[in-house]
């Protein structure tokens, strides 16, 4: 990565953005030699990443012919604004603070029905609020011989942050100050990163 400081190394914490988002865009090679991205829902489980879709359709037509891919999440948080900067303000001062994990894969049809229920499942748990019950699919529900299960099984992973971890420390608090102020969706964790992040993008002992 060109710009190490927005590098995330730590695996927990790539983990915990595969986990937190909900909505990964993945690359397959198209038959026209083309990349062709989907959106999916998904659930990062057991190392994996699983997704349900339609029997057919273009994307499990790349992946039979060749499973190699790229799976993209982000998190966006807070958009700095030209507010910030006051009175005739360079446009080249707008930024947008995220975090987002991008893996390399191969993704397979999940054959075996306890795994493809499994992963059904923890679908189910990811999206649903915390300690919602509902009734479990178990191989006898109709609607698992209906769809595919598919698994990209990571090869390889990257993480990146943009927190402004190149601007000095006090032009960091006073730009945290501002989101805290502002307190739009997003701001308050933004500004959170932005002072826990040294000009090196490590955690702050």
């Amino acid at each position: 990565m060109k710009r190490k400081r927005c590098e995330i190394t730590d695996r927990n914490e790539i983990d915990a953005i595969l986990t937190r988002a909900r909505i990964g865009r993945m690359a397959t090679a198209g038959a026209d030699g083309y990349p062709y991205i989907t959106p999916v829902n998904y659930v990062y489980h057991r190392g994996s990443i699983y997704f349900h879709c339609s029997r057919v359709g273009e994307k499990l037509d790349n992946i039979r012919r060749d499973g190699r891919v790229c799976f993209e999440v982000d998190i966006p948080l807070a958009y700095l604004d030209l507010d910030y900067y006051g009175e005739n303000p360079d446009g080249c001062g707008v930024s947008q603070f995220y975090q987002c994990v991008v893996l390399r894969g191969r993704a397979e049809i999940v054959e075996g029905i306890e795994e493809k229920v499994d992963a059904l499942n923890a679908l189910v748990i990811s999206h649903e609020p915390e300690g919602r019950k509902f009734q479990r699919i178990t191989a006898d529900t109709k609607a698992v011989a209906q769809c595919e299960v598919v698994a990209v099984r990571i090869e390889s992973v990257t993480g990146k942050r943009e927190f402004a971890q190149k601007k000095s420390d006090e032009d960091k608090l006073r730009l945290a100050s501002f989101l805290r102020k502002r307190n739009q969706p997003g701001d308050q964790e933004a500004a959170d990163w932005i002072v826990r992040l040294d000009r090196d993008g490590k955690v702050k002992a």
